[in-house]
Formats: C-alpha cells, structure tokens, sequence
C-alpha cells in the first residue's frame, strides 16, 4: 500500500486542519489498508460482510441438511440442544475448526419432524467460566417464556419466505429528510407493549398525515430489559420479539414504502450489554471475544460491554450486521447511537477545548476506521442508504466523503441544539433570552457537514426530564389545556412551543426530527415499567387521543406542526442551506431572516407588539403572510390580519446600497412566516 502523497481535500478545504495533516492522512491510510487486505481476501467489501449466511442455521443443498455455525475459539467445549432432543444438553456435540468456529450438522432425514420452524435451542459452552447455557450471537430470532422470564433462541425458518417483489423503494428521492423517531413498543395509547402490526396499521398513517418522510425506529434489536430504550442489545441479529415476529416488522417497513417513507433503523454497535444469560459477553468462556479484556472493556458510564473494532472478527461481526438489516429487512439507513463512546477511549467525558483532542491518544483509530468502513458499506450495497452519527464532540471529517478523507456520515445530529432549548427554558426567563445567542446556536455548523436540527427527542421525555412542553406549562396541563380555558401559562407555553419548533427547522440543519407526540405537546415523560413504578406500563404509551379530541388544545399543536411541515417541504426550505440574516433586534426581541422567497419574523419579546414595526427584506416585492404561530385556527389570538399585504418601499442606504424594507403588525411571542410576491 503506498501512502499518501496527495494533499487530502479535506484538509486542502480546511486550514484549521493543515497542522494536522499527518494525523489526517494516517486515519485515511488506515481505512485504505483494510479496504485492500478485504478487497484481497474477499473481493469486495459487500462480499466480506456476509456472515450472517454463514453462522448460525444455514441450509445445505449439496448435504440436504442445516448447519449451525458460531465463533467460540476460546471454548473447550460447545454443544447445542433444545426441544428438538428433549432438552439434553450433551447428546449434539460441536466441533471446532482452525478459526475458532464450532458447527454441528443436523440432517433433514434425521431432524425433519423434530427442528421445525419455532422450535427452541441454546448451545451449552464449556470455558474458561465453566458450564453455561448461551445464545448464539447470530441467532436470528429470541423469545422470552411468559413465567421464567429466560431468553430462549428460537429456529425461525417459515415455510415461506418474506415477499418484497415490488418493494423498491429509493430513500434518495424522498427529499430533504424530516424524520419521525419513534419507538414501537411505546407507540400505542393502551397500556402494554405496542406491536409491530399495530404501528403499520395504527401509526405509520399518522405519520404520513403529519406530513414526515422518514420513520426512525428504536429498539429494533433484541434487548433484554425493556427499560434501556433499546440501548443494551443482547442479540443484534434478532428483531425484538417482544413487538412480534420477523415478518411483521418486515410488513411495517413494506408499508412504510407503500406510503412514501424511508426507515431508519438506530443501530446500537458502541456497546452491549454484559448480561450472561442473553447476551454475547464472554461467549466462549474468556473476557475477550467480542471485547478487549480487562477494564477496557468495559462501559463505566453505560455499566455495558464495548467492542474490539480492531479485532478482525469483531469488525467482520459488525459489518455483516449492518448489510443484515439493509439486506433482510430493507431498512433505509442507520442512526448510529453512541458514535462519541466508540472514537475516545475517554468515550467523550472530557472538554474538546483544542484541536489535539481530536487526534491524542484518546482517540479510538480503530473504531474510526470501522464506521469508516460501514459508511462504505452501507452506501456500496446501498446507494441510496443514509448514515447519521450521534457525535457531541465534532470529530474533524465525521460527515464528509470518505474519498475526500472524511468518515463518511451523510448527517449529524445537532445536539446542542435541544441542550440549548432546555438550558433556556430551565435557566433564563424568556424576556431575557438573548436572539443573538439563539441565532448563533441553530447555525453553527460548518458548511459541507449537513445536520439533523432538532427541539427535541427521545432523550428529553425520559423520566427525570421533561419534554418542551411538560417544562413549558408543566401541571397546568392537567387542568388547562381545554379550549376554554383561560390561563397565561398555557398561553405562553403554546406560544413559545410553537416558535421554539419553527426558529429550529428553519435554522437549524439540513433535516429536521421529531420524537414521537412531541409534535402535539404530549403531556408527560416517558417512564419504562421498572420496579420504582410497580412494572407501570402508564407512561410507556403516547396518548394519541389528546391531540384527537376536539376541545383540547393538544390538537391545535398538531396542527401548526402539520403546517410547519408542509410550509418548509413546499419551499425547500431545507434545501436552501443557511438562513439569510436580515434584523437582530435586541431591544424588541426580534429577528428576521429570509430563506428563498420566504421571509421569517419571530417576536420573541413576552409583550412588546409593534404597529408599523419596519425591517428590511432581502428583495423588493409584496410581502403575504402564510404561516403565523398566532393564528386562531392553531390556538392563537390572531392579532395580524393573515390576509394583509406588506408592500416593500425604499428605506434608505444599507450595506452600500437601497434596502428594501416593509412595514408589519409586530406581534409579541409571535412568529409570522410571509411569502414575497414579485
């Protein structure tokens, strides 16, 4: 492999990066040189990333028989049993190879009528840690007993396979993403476990009506405790079983399709949980499988196991779990959650406050080049698949093309932004908000790493949080929210709710998501059944109803986000990049910003409205309000007329030449969108 000798574009772009320039061009060569020992061992990246068909149960042809595959090396002993042989756990004896793999071979003419589609089995593995019953790692399907609660793998081979004729869906064509998060489970308004048939027929149509483009799911793969969100996956092959079968979850991404939507799976590889008994901690016996031994291995902060990305098995593991879901289930990319724990061995809990910090010895260059190499997969099985990283640090290049010397994420997600909302809201009374600050949060990004902006997410609902609105109006929500009611919290909550939304997807990125009844103002925090609760499944359920019900303000929410939505996807307002800086006017507490032909006003003052309140507009023209915060049919008073027309006139010298201006009804807590009219 030669090394670089040209300039990276990267860095060709980026001065602040030109004194690191060796650093840059070592990550990059790192990442070439496993592209070419893969590219000579199995021709092609895609092709190296099959091992999901070749561990665990894979049909033989030639032998009429199956094959149970699984890596182990450091196991004395491996044996596989289950109702099949009546639960014996030493009568099917596996057998090692060279690798480190153990297989046993299960002829049809012999286990026809007795390995059938839904019959149980676990391996017994004999290690350094003794005798215990395990889950193989590639088991595709796992399933809890009702009354011991244990984990069980299941053979999941129906007599039909899943029919995707007509499934091709192209998330490329879809638009600027506006992304829906959403959990399953939670999604019902019953009190239990949502399924995988109630979201197609219940949720995914609510999501279309809203107006988003993509689904986002969590908690996809199996996890044994319901209340980790999904985070501590146990089985990373397995869909959780919980929410149905296989096909099921096949049936909702179909659906999604049908109905224009991409799904975005969060794909959870910077850690996994380190129970015994479901998951793939010390497997075969030793401390090191999947891990680096020792305390290194170790997730203090998630109490969680961490992958070796620089062992070759490990990252052979994770790299044939990512085609796995883009290949079985034709999901349309991956969120990959933790992104920030897998580059720093430090896992990010230090301050970046210099450029060193991205390239000292806290830097995790193996895990780099393995989200290096599934960005690469990713796209090359999958053109048209879209990666986001969940990085707070801004590692150099994360979103950049890895050709250019980048990491290869399409986005990233904008987190300071919902840090800075609830900063606000806890901290500072909104009459002394600075615009000036707020201005400068949503835009900072750079311009060639596109951003997920975002008010809110899951993170800001969980228990011991609250959600914008929970913080906004909090138990006034219990007894106010009725349309006629009168109450200044609620009306001030609605009000800056609103805004809050509008300034964030029209400043804040190049996509836009939303937790899952965020967008109505859903009461209350999401709280996991757990043993503080009494196992209460009361607050781990979305109340769709609320925003239904008529004489409840929730819907009014809903509303406005239903026209958010259609406004910014009407007038590409994603698309159009940075916002145009027309006014900062501290003393009134309003900006004005322009996106195309679209001009945003946003009062944020708590009571200053202002007849005839002049501001500059980027061109000449008549000026018609179309969307307004403060509309009747959205909750509002309404105080502008939204059928009034604004005639730009010429105000006089600005930034060396005439600047048009127009003249406004300034409502205070109110933002007004309007559309130049030539």
């Amino acid at each position: 492999m030669e090394k670089t000798t040209r300039r990276l574009p990267i860095v060709e772009r980026d001065e602040w990066l030109q004194p690191v320039e060796a650093q840059m061009n070592l990550r990059h060569e790192r990442y070439e040189r496993k592209m070419a020992d893969i590219g000579r061992s199995a021709g092609s990246l895609v092709d190296y990333a099959n091992g999901y068909r070749y561990f665990g149960w894979q049909w033989d042809d030639v032998l009429d028989g199956w094959w149970l595959r699984e890596w182990l090396p450091g196991a004395h002993d491996v044996y596989v049993f289950g109702d099949f042989n009546n639960w014996q756990r030493t009568e099917i004896r596996m057998h090692k190879d060279a690798a480190g793999v153990w297989s046993a071979f299960f002829p049809a003419a012999m286990y026809r009528d007795r390995l059938r589609h839904g019959s149980l089995y676990k391996i017994h593995v004999h290690g350094d840690n003794g005798w215990l019953d395990r889950i193989p790692a590639y088991a595709r399907r796992v399933v809890q007993d009702d009354e011991t609660k244990n984990y069980t793998a299941q053979f999941w081979n129906p007599a039909e396979p899943f029919d995707w004729r007509g499934d091709a869906f192209d998330a490329s064509k879809i638009g600027s993403l506006l992304i829906y998060e959403a959990h399953v489970g939670m999604a019902q308004e019953r009190e239990g476990v949502g399924t995988y048939r109630e979201f197609t027929e219940k949720i995914l149509p609510i999501i279309k009506k809203d107006g988003y483009n993509a689904v986002q799911l969590m908690a996809v793969a199996e996890h044994p405790y319901y209340g980790s969100f999904g985070y501590h996956v146990s089985s990373f092959f397995a869909p959780s079983s919980r929410c149905g079968t296989p096909e099921e979850l096949k049936e909702l991404i179909r659906r999604a399709h049908e109905l224009g939507l991409a799904v975005i799976m969060d794909l959870v590889h910077a850690h996994y949980v380190k129970n015994l008994n479901e998951g793939i901690n010390s497997l075969d016996g030793t401390d090191h499988l999947y891990s680096p031994p020792g305390d290194a291995g170790y997730q203090q902060y998630w109490d969680s196991k961490l992958f070796d990305y620089g062992k070759e098995e490990v990252q052979h593991f994770l790299l044939s779990n990512v085609k796995y879901w883009l290949d079985e289930f034709h999901f349309d990319g991956y969120r990959f959650d933790g992104v920030t724990s897998m580059i720093y061995r430090h896992h990010g809990y230090v301050t970046f406050d210099s450029r060193d910090r991205f390239f000292d010895e806290g830097v995790n260059g193996d895990a780099l080049t393995y989200l290096t190499l599934a960005n690469r997969l990713a796209h090359d099985f999958r053109p048209s698949a879209v990666t986001i990283a969940e990085d707070v640090s801004g590692m150099p290049g994360m979103c950049i093309p890895i050709a250019d010397g980048g990491i290869g994420f399409d986005y990233r997600l904008g987190m300071a932004i919902p840090d800075f909302w609830i900063k606000q809201l806890k901290e500072v009374p909104d009459e002394q908000w600075d615009i000036r600050e707020m201005w400068s949060v949503m835009t900072d990004r750079l311009p060639e790493v596109k951003t997920v902006a975002y008010a809110e997410s899951h993170d800001q609902a969980l228990v011991g949080d609250k959600t914008i609105a929970f913080r906004l109006m909090d138990k006034e929500m219990y007894f106010h929210m009725d349309r006629a009611s009168e109450n200044i919290v609620i009306d001030r909550g609605m009000a800056l709710h609103k805004m809050i939304r509008l300034m964030t997807i029209s400043t804040g990125g190049q996509a836009y998501l939303n937790f899952m009844g965020n967008e109505f103002g859903h009461p209350e925090w999401i709280d996991f059944p757990r043993e503080g609760n009494g196992w209460s499944y009361a607050h781990a359920r979305r109340q769709w109803s609320l925003a239904k019900n008529g004489f409840l303000r929730y819907a009014w929410l809903g509303d406005f986000d239903r026209a958010m939505i259609r406004l910014v996807k009407k007038y590409k307002v994603l698309a159009d990049g940075y916002p145009w800086n027309l006014l900062m006017d501290e003393r009134n507490k309003t900006m004005a910003f322009s996106h195309g032909d679209l001009l945003f006003v946003f009062n944020w003052h708590p009571s200053a409205s202002i007849p005839d309140y002049e501001l500059p507009v980027q061109a000449p023209g008549k000026y018609v309000p179309v969307l307004s915060t403060d509309e009747s049919r959205f909750g509002g008073q309404e105080r502008q007329s939204m059928a009034a027309e604004h005639f730009s006139f010429d105000a006089g010298e600005g930034d060396g030449q005439r600047q048009p201006h127009i003249r406004i009804y300034n409502t205070s807590r109110t933002a007004t969108v309007y559309l130049r009219k030539k």
